[in-house]
């Protein structure tokens, strides 16, 4: 099927990032449209968009990671989880926190507070190869470690993690597993339920085409009682859906992660597109993106003029994200090449001296073609 009708028309433009930022299906920029509309006309606004719109969101984030509903609440980024996970849990003096080399950012920006405050400690680790394994973090796991928190894709390489093996090394030793989901959810099959870490953060604008400024955290339910502090949303106070009738006596939460919902969970035009992207993603299922995407990697790979470039991500699909990174012969000349792609309408990132190519269901093998005239330069 040719899903670039779904989408808007590039203009001649090969779009290869969607790693930064997908494209709205046209679904759900008509769904971003139509909520304008009740903010101009509030007295055509649903009562329903308050409460039960975002609750089919959850629903579907739910079936796209293989999570309950329940256990999922509607945050503004994967940073919001993040800080969820940092201002809940009891940390004590000299704690450690490990995250890898060359993390994304929110990995380390997050603890920085807690450093400076004496509460806790940021280990970084290398890893011994090419690309990090989850044997590099089961190896530096120590008495001091309280938490690991860790990329399932990597943000710079597209390599990805054996997750399942470093949940089961943290659930042996008692230590709590944060997870980002943010380049794979959407372009990678996830199952929360069978992984067995006990955090899930991811944004919402890559893989699963939402807006920016959306997202999700979820909580195993086994988990839940490590975040006794942090923060707390009044919308998910038992009761709280009846407006005209709202109680401040015996405020108890319900149940499952929609504490840590973002505060204005249901804001209209961003949860009116989420869901529309969202239903988007389910139609064609993810298994299916997978297939595609994978096809258009393996073309990139196949095509690379190696006397100009390099891999800079794993050569074995099973091994790498959504997407492929490349590098020039002598890294110098990298960002020059990026630059000379970006001016011929070839769009990708550049990230930690790599290019990164993301293609999605928009794209086709004529992209592919412009992106291997360009490197061939």
């Amino acid at each position: 099927m040719d899903y670039r009708k779904e989408f808007a028309d590039f203009e001649g433009v090969a779009y290869l990032d969607a790693a930064t930022q997908g494209a709205f299906p046209l679904a759900a920029a008509t769904a971003g449209r139509a909520a304008i509309e009740w903010k101009k006309r509030p007295d055509q606004l649903p009562m329903d968009a308050y409460f039960e719109r975002p609750n089919r969101v959850r629903e579907k984030f739910g079936k796209i990671v293989g999570a309950d509903a329940v256990d999922i609440a509607l945050t503004t980024g994967a940073t919001s989880g993040m800080n969820a996970v940092a201002a809940g849990m009891d940390f004590q003096p000299g704690d450690e926190v490990l995250v890898a080399k060359r993390e994304f950012p929110a990995h380390f920006a997050t603890w920085v507070p807690y450093v400076r405050a004496g509460r806790v400690n940021v280990r970084i680790i290398e890893p011994r190869e090419r690309f990090i394994t989850s044997e590099d973090y089961i190896q530096n796991i120590g008495p001091k470690t309280r938490l690991v928190s860790a990329s399932l894709v990597r943000f710079d390489n597209g390599a990805k993690l054996d997750a399942w093996r470093l949940a089961k090394a943290c659930r042996e030793k008692g230590i709590p597993f944060l997870l980002d989901l943010s380049q794979a959810a959407g372009g990678v099959t996830i199952n929360l339920k069978e992984l067995g870490a006990d955090f899930a953060v991811c944004s919402g604008y890559k893989w699963v085409l939402g807006p920016y400024g959306t997202g999700f955290f979820w909580v195993n339910p086994e988990a839940t009682k490590r975040l006794d502090l942090g923060p707390a949303y009044w919308m998910a106070i038992e009761g709280a859906h009846i407006f005209s009738a709202l109680s401040m006596d015996n405020l108890k939460f319900a149940p499952g992660a929609r504490r840590w919902d973002a505060a204005e969970t249901a804001s209209f035009t961003n949860i009116a597109s989420l869901e529309a992207s969202l239903d988007f993603v389910l139609g064609v299922g993810v298994e299916e993106i997978v297939r595609l995407n994978r096809e258009l990697q393996q073309e990139i790979i196949d095509r690379l003029p190696r006397d100009r470039c390099a891999l800079a991500s794993p050569t074995e699909a099973e091994r790498r994200g959504p997407y492929v990174c490349v590098v020039a012969r002598h890294a110098d000349q990298t960002a020059a090449l990026h630059k000379r792609l970006i001016e011929s309408q070839v769009i990708v990132a550049l990230r930690e001296g790599a290019i990164r190519v993301s293609p999605y269901l928009y794209n086709t093998s004529d992209h592919i073609t412009r992106l291997i005239k360009g490197l061939s330069v």
